[in-house]
């Protein structure tokens, strides 16, 4: 597989997830808002990758873990497209 066919590929898997995560985003709110007036919280975390040190932070125990484990996942396709898939081309 060419290098520039692996970049488009890249790029139309992360435009996928920006729309799955819209429409995501868009249903549970269409679902909470019949729900009534209760009380609600908001989870959240992010990462901060500056080369292949990740930054993780977050407002809860469960949003470091999937915070975490994205990073984990990050690294590893980094060192992928880094390291090995330069030795077959």
């Amino acid at each position: 597989m060419k290098i520039i066919t692996l970049g488009f590929i890249l790029v139309l898997a992360g435009v996928l997830l920006l729309i799955i995560g819209m429409l995501s985003m868009a249903y549970h709110t269409i679902c909470r808002s019949g729900a009534g007036e209760g009380e609600t919280t908001v989870r959240g975390g992010g990462v901060i990758m500056i080369g292949p040190i990740p930054i993780v932070f977050g407002t809860d125990v469960g949003a470091l873990k999937v915070v975490m484990i994205l990073a984990i996942l990050l690294m590893i396709a980094a060192a992928i497209l880094l390291f090995i898939l330069p030795l077959r081309v």
